[in-house]
């Protein structure tokens, strides 16, 4: 099977986040990214078909420079090879212009299925999959916690959780999934895979290599405009309650429920 798995490198969730001078941006200095945690089931569980199946994994990611760290982490971890969509115009665009972008990509590939995660962790989204499913002709299914495919490869059921209970979607292929926790463990890079990746190729694509035009692109062309970010309220610090004995704190905190918190 020829198995496509997108790639977004994003902050880690143990990274400090700053609002930039502009209020609707962050300080990117000094931020450590990583995978984004979502896509990471993606990329095992493309894995796992080209395990079961045979064939080969093609990673993809959008975004400057750096983003390559994150199509290498892939790469070591077992995909066959990593295209980066990089060009300087794209700074700024929207989650429908990256789908786009994806897209172009794709489009001339042979794929059977493409995993996603089901977001991102950043923006929090969860536009670009479906987008890209949509921009492609092809049927996608959220939120996947197991996948089952039939004998010919030729169509999948999709399980997904839904209030408590799962429900299984059943779609020829290709189509894309969306994949979540619950669906895989995810693997470590191990070092021979780590050496590996640095030969496995890497291809970098520009707009003019993906026939797309500047200005449809970038900060310009977003149909969604970021007015203002602002960090949440600071939270009031603790009390501390003081007694003698459990029931004289027990008792004082019962009268602070009701008095100041007002829960009972």
């Amino acid at each position: 099977m020829n198995i496509i798995a997108c790639v977004k490198q994003v902050p880690d969730t143990e990274t400090q986040i700053r609002i930039a001078p502009d209020g609707k941006s962050i300080v990117t200095e000094g931020i450590k990214w990583v995978v984004n945690p979502y896509d990471e089931f993606g990329i095992e569980e493309a894995l796992r078909t080209k395990e079961k199946f045979g064939g080969q994994v093609t990673v993809i990611g959008l975004g400057p420079k750096r983003v390559t760290e994150a199509l290498r982490t892939a790469l070591a971890m077992g995909a066959d090879k990593a295209i980066h969509i990089s060009d300087d115009a794209l700074e700024g665009s929207d989650s429908l212009t990256v789908a786009k972008a994806l897209a172009a990509v794709i489009k001339d590939m042979e794929y059977d299925i493409i995993f996603t995660g089901q977001r991102g962790i950043d923006d929090d989204m969860a536009m670009v999959n479906v987008a890209l499913a949509e921009l492609l002709g092809i049927p996608h299914v959220s939120l996947a916690i197991k996948l089952e495919y039939s004998d010919d490869q030729k169509s999948i059921k999709v399980h997904r959780p839904v209030e408590g209970q799962t429900v299984v979607v059943e779609s020829p292929l290709p189509a894309l999934v969306t994949c979540q926790k619950g669906l895989n463990e995810p693997r470590y890079a191990s070092l021979p895979g780590i050496m590996k990746a640095k030969k496995k190729p890497l291809e970098t694509k520009t707009l003019a290599d993906l026939g797309m035009d500047p200005s449809q692109v970038g900060e310009a062309a977003s149909k969604l405009k970021v007015l203002q970010l602002s960090p949440p309220p600071e939270r009031k610090p603790g009390k501390i309650i003081e007694g003698e004995t459990p029931e004289e704190k027990a008792a004082k905190l019962a009268k602070l429920l009701i008095e100041e918190a007002k829960v009972i």
